[in-house]
């Protein structure tokens, strides 16, 4: 699996625009930045829509009383919590759809 980190979105921007990596780079943190900012405030919900890309949600899960830790067996609680969630936008969930043995020559 490939990974692609921060710098790497930074110079495809970069190139994108025709700009300095330097310059984009600025703008870029700021925007992972925001966005984890919107996440991490939620209340206890949040929903962040970008056309034509996706949506980033923050969801309650409900508690559950019957769990089981599974190296002793103990029936235990688990509390509820919030959890993170992405649902891809319609040009996104498109291609993933696509099987895969039409990206081998890619």
């Amino acid at each position: 699996m490939k990974t692609i980190t921060k710098r790497e979105i930074t110079r495809r921007t970069a190139q994108l625009i025709n700009g300095k990596v330097y310059q984009i780079e600025h703008v870029i943190n700021a925007v992972f930045e925001s966005m984890r900012e919107y996440l991490m405030e939620a209340d206890p919900e949040i929903r962040i829509e970008i056309r034509d890309f996706g949506v980033f949600e923050v969801k309650k899960t409900k508690a559950k009383p019957k769990a089981r830790n599974p190296k002793t067996g103990e029936i235990i609680f688990v509390k509820p919590r919030r959890k993170t969630h992405f649902k891809p936008g319609k040009i996104l969930k498109n291609v993933l759809k696509k099987p895969l043995d039409e990206f081998k020559n890619v």
